[in-house]
């Protein structure tokens, strides 16, 4: 203990597999570990378990960007409480204003949430905010609001009980849900939405160790009323009470929710869902969808999910094993959308065969701007399991690997992390508790693959579309066809990209230019614009409707004529390209104004 309170002071994250980082001083029975990376201030938050004179009680760390433990080689310990001998469910969140709040239920019979600013003081006392009125003693969940506050979610076996907490520890009405029917509600977890809002996504369970599940979810706004009502995700199935559900937010406001359980056909399998900002289902079918196609004689579980911070597509990791004996380790991944289509197919893609070599600790994780994704795992040495290594993997957006680390080679046995912080400026962390000696440990790496110091990546250039996307036939005595007008995106583009369906060709527009005329036979025709930049093209443009298409019907009848176009003064070379409203001087050639054609020598 004493030569690690000697190298707390001068920790940092290694580059070397053989000598990890030390976080802090801990018992060999210590767990329950929680971390979260601030994306304003960088810091990390590390909370874990141990046994005190107050019971099983959280401590928690504060690491900077280079991996320097903040608070001392012991942390900051919650003494001000009593706990259980046995862990009541705890959780963690760092907010906004660079704090981190515990959220957890005490021997008391409550549950509270504590707040410690970066520079260790407790924002709300040493002894928090009792929450929910005095009810909701049991597993607590928290997640930060936008404005240093938090939303925190406990339960009582039979209703789910949410409140806000304000940044200065105020807090806003308690919402009670709970169900008529006999079922009880259980188990919630918090995504994030628009607007401060949160959403509630929770299990309605009967009795007995065995029963039957549904999963709804539900939208609250911090006053406590409710924005979006109770809606069915997953319908009916009966398997053992202590298979969870889990949610992920999927970077527009709404989530997904994955769970594993063996309610189908006696195929152990894990099933997605997921709701939008509105807290509606998009998935039709209330089984969800398996993200491995099911077989009696296998089991798909141990699943951990990130979100594509671009394409909002989920990515899910799980383990593959024989339903005889569970001893078959297959690592795999599948992508599912917010429709439930899965681009790599029902069986996804197998990353590797440990044959029946245990890994556990599973945790993948999105680059920051959707390059790819990392995996980390724990790998025992032998068929035993008790003694692990930690590796990972990092792949590009379509799975195919790039860089395989070794991040921690010495092999004593080790409990990890709960999750890992996911990639902020560059870098992942992970944590684990060295359980033959003591002592909490970590490290990061890069989307590179690289461990010490890392270079936060430079964001993508922006893929912006253009704006208010309109058009329409144009006829003049000469000729007709269509012409059509946007707004210029806030990043210049390389080009312009304008697609006519039925001709089946793509005409490229000069950056400089935001109208364009095209002479075409009658007919109907679909026309999209797209912004193409150096290293992407943007989505479409939409109109002053939100469509993004424009529909035109060409018939060569003056009837349709488009006065604005036909007389605005703007210019147009025989190509279609617009010069404005005042011919260069050093222009020579056929131009089209006001629907009539001209030609300077």
């Amino acid at each position: 203990m004493a030569l690690a309170a000697l190298v707390a002071g001068q920790a940092q994250w290694v580059n070397d597999p053989t000598n990890n980082t030390f976080i802090a001083n801990t018992s060999t029975d210590a767990g329950e570990i929680y971390l979260a990376t601030n994306p304003i201030t960088s810091d990390t938050y590390v909370q874990w378990n141990q046994f005190f004179s107050n019971g099983w009680s959280p401590t928690l760390q504060r690491l900077n960007f280079e991996g320097v433990p903040q608070w001392g080689p012991d942390g900051i310990h919650i003494g001000g409480h009593e706990f259980s001998s046995m862990s009541e469910g705890l959780a963690m969140a760092t907010t906004t204003d660079g704090a981190v709040v515990s959220c957890f239920a005490a021997y008391d019979g409550y549950t509270y949430a504590v707040k410690i600013n970066a520079d260790g003081t407790f924002a709300w006392g040493e002894g928090g905010v009792r929450l929910f009125s005095g009810l909701g003693f049991s597993r607590a969940e928290v997640i930060a609001g936008n404005n240093g506050g938090v939303w925190c979610l406990g339960f009582d076996y039979t209703n789910l009980y949410l409140q806000y907490v304000n940044a200065n520890g105020t807090t806003n009405p308690t919402v009670t849900i709970s169900d008529n029917g006999g079922y009880n509600c259980m188990y919630g977890k918090l995504t994030l939405s628009d607007d401060n809002r949160v959403f509630v996504t929770y299990e309605k369970c009967g009795s007995g160790f065995y029963t039957d599940k549904q999963i709804f979810v539900a939208g609250y706004n911090v006053d406590g009323t409710q924005f979006s009502p109770e809606t069915l995700l997953m319908s009916t199935q009966t398997f053992q009470v202590t298979y969870l559900h889990h949610a992920v937010p999927d970077g527009l406001g709404g989530g997904y929710v994955y769970i594993w359980h063996s309610g189908l056909g006696n195929a152990f399998n894990t099933y997605v869902f997921h709701f939008n900002a509105s807290g509606a289902n998009t998935i039709p079918d209330l089984n969800g969808v398996p993200v491995h196609s099911p077989d009696p004689a296998y089991y798909c579980l141990d699943a951990y999910a990130t979100v594509n911070p671009m394409t909002h597509e989920l990515l899910i990791a799980y383990r593959r094993t024989d339903s005889d004996t569970e001893s078959l380790y297959e690592l795999h991944v599948n992508c599912v959308d917010e429709s439930g289509f899965l681009p790599w197919g029902e069986d996804g893609k197998m990353l590797f065969d440990s044959g029946t070599t245990p890994f556990g600790g599973l945790r993948i994780d999105a680059f920051e701007y959707g390059e790819g994704f990392s995996l980390i795992y724990h790998r025992g040495v032998s068929m035993s399991g008790y003694e692990s290594t930690v590796e990972a993997l990092g792949f590009d957006d379509k799975g195919n690997l790039h860089w395989n680390t070794l991040m921690c080679s010495n092999a004593y046995p080790k409990t990890s992390d709960r999750n890992s912080t996911g990639f902020h400026f560059g870098q992942n962390i992970v944590a684990w508790v060295n359980s033959g000696t003591g002592g909490l440990y970590g490290q990061n790496i890069g989307q590179s693959g690289e461990m010490g110091e890392v270079t936060p990546p430079t964001p993508p250039t922006p893929c912006n579309p253009p704006t208010n996307f309109q058009g329409d036939y144009y006829y003049s005595s000469e000729m007709y066809g269509i012409s059509v007008s946007w707004d210029a995106p806030e990043t210049a583009p390389h080009h312009y990209n304008l697609y006519i369906d039925e001709l089946r060709e793509v005409i490229q527009v000069d950056a400089e230019y935001t109208s364009y005329f095209q002479e075409l036979e009658p007919g109907d025709y679909m026309i999209r614009l797209t912004a193409v930049y150096e290293d992407c093209e943007s989505t479409y443009a939409l109109t002053p409707t939100g469509s993004d298409y424009l529909w035109i019907e060409v018939t060569s009848i003056d009837e349709q004529t488009l006065e604005e176009p036909a007389g605005d003064g703007r210019i147009y070379t025989i190509d279609g390209r617009c010069l404005g409203t005042t011919l260069p001087e050093s222009f020579r050639g056929m131009y089209f104004q006001n629907g009539k054609k001209y030609v300077k020598y």
